[in-house]
């Protein structure tokens, strides 16, 4: 398949793969009239690249797990790595939320009257926001 069959059938622009290929992500297999063809297993490579990327994993990290013969090799350990951050992203994204509502809904005339919103400024201002912003919101 060359390069402008894979680029239509994943989304992905040329210039994406050709430097994927550059980074050793993927392997084109020889040259037809100056374009480069990949072999058959290229929809998966790219597919997993994709899913790593979504999940936050780094060019280089997803290169580790991508070998030139076309085999995947996934670090179990990684997976769970990245699950645990993931889960302390969401449980930060979550925090967040919740305090944009509180604030946008506060019952307080100027937000710096609210007891709530004040604690919030006061763990902003001191650094330790991710960690107070969920204890802040629950006992208001």
């Amino acid at each position: 398949m060359d390069i402008s069959e894979v680029a239509r059938r994943t989304g992905m622009a040329t210039s994406t793969l050709r430097y994927y290929e550059e980074k050793g992500l993927i392997h084109s297999v020889g040259r037809r009239a100056q374009r480069r063809i990949f072999g058959p297993r290229i929809l998966d490579q790219l597919a997993i690249i994709a899913l790593g990327r979504a999940a936050g994993f780094s060019l280089d990290e997803i290169g580790d797990m991508l070998h030139a013969n076309g085999k995947v090799q996934i670090n179990r350990q990684k997976l769970t790595a990245k699950a645990e951050e993931i889960d302390r992203s969401i449980k930060q994204l979550k925090a967040v939320r919740d305090g944009l509502r509180h604030a946008a809904n506060c019952p307080e005339k100027s937000h710096l009257d609210c007891p709530t919103f004040r604690r919030l400024m006061d763990a902003a201002g001191s650094g330790q926001l991710k960690p107070l912003i969920p204890a802040v919101i629950k006992n208001r």
